[in-house]
């Protein structure tokens, strides 16, 4: 194969090739009599290895390290790596046109667009003026947009809880301390039966390290104005002792 033959057939320009030729990643193969090179189905091998490596994201000079890792291995078997990973790659596009699907056939929420597993859960949860319950559905929201799947199961375990009655007045007594100070006799009673409130099942499908007052969780907290935010981050403390006792 010629080097334009070679970089059709993996699918990259005959300009990267020359470049892996010039940083050394792509060994360049012997030059026929003609004067052009000659390239090999293992070049094509390693080529396509390359690239896949770029496209997932991996520096070229991690893209070398791998290589290196790779010498001395049959071209079959690195094929069928490539193939693996395509075929990874299909079945998560697949997944994603499925949620996009859903998406496009249900009517956009202020919310939205929201995946199903979020929907379905919002739709059962009674209606209410609460600022507090507004809140916690804006960071659902955030959860979901940034959870690429992960919050269905928690969003399912919610599910009797966002349909208990008496869920309501507990965002009621939070609403309440939104102009309290740090030192609001209400704040350690709240905060037990709100984390009381929380079924075990909830625990058992939140993302390993959750629920925590640092990361994503520190910019949670500081949604919330002083005694609010103190309830939740020992909510969310209670709830981690929970995880931590549970946890074999």
């Amino acid at each position: 194969m010629r080097i334009g033959e070679i970089a059709a057939l993996v699918g990259v320009t005959s300009r990267a090739v020359r470049h892996y030729h010039h940083i050394g990643l792509l060994p360049e193969p012997a030059r026929q009599a003609n004067g052009y090179r000659a390239y090999t189905v293992r070049d094509a091998v390693l080529l396509a290895r390359i690239r896949r490596l770029t496209e997932i994201g991996l520096s070229l000079d991690k893209v070398r390290d791998v290589l290196a890792d790779d010498a001395g291995r049959e071209p079959a078997e690195v094929l069928g790596e490539l193939d693996a990973d395509l075929a990874r790659q299909e079945r998560e596009i697949h997944e994603r046109r499925q949620v996009l699907a859903a998406l496009l056939a249900a009517p956009l929420s202020s919310d939205g667009p929201l995946s199903p597993a979020l929907a379905a859960l919002l739709e059962h949860a009674p209606a209410t003026s609460s600022p507090a319950a507004a809140k916690d559905r804006e960071h659902l929201a955030l959860l979901d947009a940034a959870g690429g799947g992960a919050g269905a199961g928690v969003f399912a375990a919610l599910r009797p809880l966002a349909e208990d009655p008496g869920v309501l007045a507990l965002y009621e007594r939070l609403d309440e301390l939104a102009g309290a100070g740090m030192d609001d006799p209400r704040i350690v009673p709240l905060a037990a039966e709100l984390t009381a409130a929380v079924p075990d099942e909830v625990l058992a499908v939140i993302p390993e390290g959750e629920p925590s007052a640092t990361g994503v969780g520190r910019v949670l907290l500081d949604d919330y104005p002083p005694a609010q935010r103190e309830v939740v981050r020992r909510v969310m403390e209670a709830l981690a002792e929970r995880v931590r006792g549970t946890t074999p």
